[in-house]
């Protein structure tokens, strides 16, 4: 492992790209890594549009600790974190490189913060099922950075801010969550009908997307000031910080586009936002 000296030399191992887009994955349930549909043929589509990266920082919301953590090992294991599924999905492997270089970068970036260097995690399936359609090659490095869940959003939307250098050194950078995303109230008999929402996910839907294309942010970090229907839809924030590190890296000149922007099961929405 390279210490805190060698950073100077680590920063000149990317190099100097166009920016690169930021984006926000609404990655749903885990079947979504094997499973075809219509939001993996977004993913999909998605990569098309994107510029090809030197290396992925992901912030997923399956990723929650006390402090920061970075992922700084050379070959990030797939972590099944999940129950109940089909075995073929607990097979399910992503045999992507890792980037110590990046996770020291990161690391120097978010200072004063502390960040530790991880050796143990790996890569959640926020993280995995969905840069899998993204990269089905596995030809592009990941790192993972925790979200620390002593912290407040407008912490995260400004730590974020701190990551912005690495757009310029082409790194795509990825919040993985969900906007809505209230299990309890799952409607599992209607799982599969189409854009299926209770009123109050409906509503909550509105007013996020509304917020996003306004550029409008600041309710958002104050999201359990706001209005039943958004509390009811982020019950708790873990789901929601991962877009909060997307909106902290979108500058003035940046547009802002939806995708995948459907409910699901009543409860849930696979909105997904690319930043440009």
């Amino acid at each position: 492992m390279q210490n805190l000296n060698d950073l100077h030399t680590v920063s000149r191992s990317f190099s100097t790209t166009d920016k690169m887009p930021v984006l926000f994955l609404g990655h749903g349930s885990p079947m979504n890594a094997i499973e075809e549909n219509q939001f993996v043929s977004g993913f999909r589509d998605l990569a098309k549009s994107l510029p090809q990266p030197n290396a992925i920082l992901c912030i997923s919301a399956h990723w929650y600790t006390k402090g920061t953590k970075v992922t700084a090992m050379e070959m990030p294991k797939t972590i099944h974190d999940f129950g109940g599924f089909p075995q073929e999905l607990f097979e399910v492997q992503y045999p992507v490189k890792g980037s110590p270089e990046l996770a020291l970068e990161t690391k120097e970036l978010l200072l004063p913060v502390e960040v530790e260097l991880d050796e143990t995690w790996g890569l959640d399936h926020g993280t995995w099922s969905v840069i899998k359609h993204l990269y089905p090659d596995a030809n592009v490095p990941v790192i993972q950075l925790s979200i620390d869940y002593s912290k407040p959003p407008e912490y995260h939307f400004e730590l974020a801010k701190q990551l912005n250098q690495l757009r310029y050194k082409g790194i795509l950078i990825v919040g993985s969550g969900n906007i809505v995303h209230n299990l309890r109230l799952v409607d599992y008999p209607n799982f599969d009908k189409d854009n299926y929402g209770y009123d109050w996910a409906i509503e909550a839907r509105e007013v996020v997307n509304n917020y996003l294309l306004d550029a409008n942010f600041k309710p958002l970090l104050e999201y359990e000031k706001q209005s039943k229907a958004l509390r009811i839809a982020i019950p708790t924030p873990e789901h929601f910080l991962p877009l909060i590190y997307t909106l902290g890296l979108k500058d003035k000149k940046d547009e802002l586009y939806l995708f995948n922007d459907k409910l699901v099961a009543g409860s849930l929405s696979m909105t997904s936002v690319k930043i440009m």
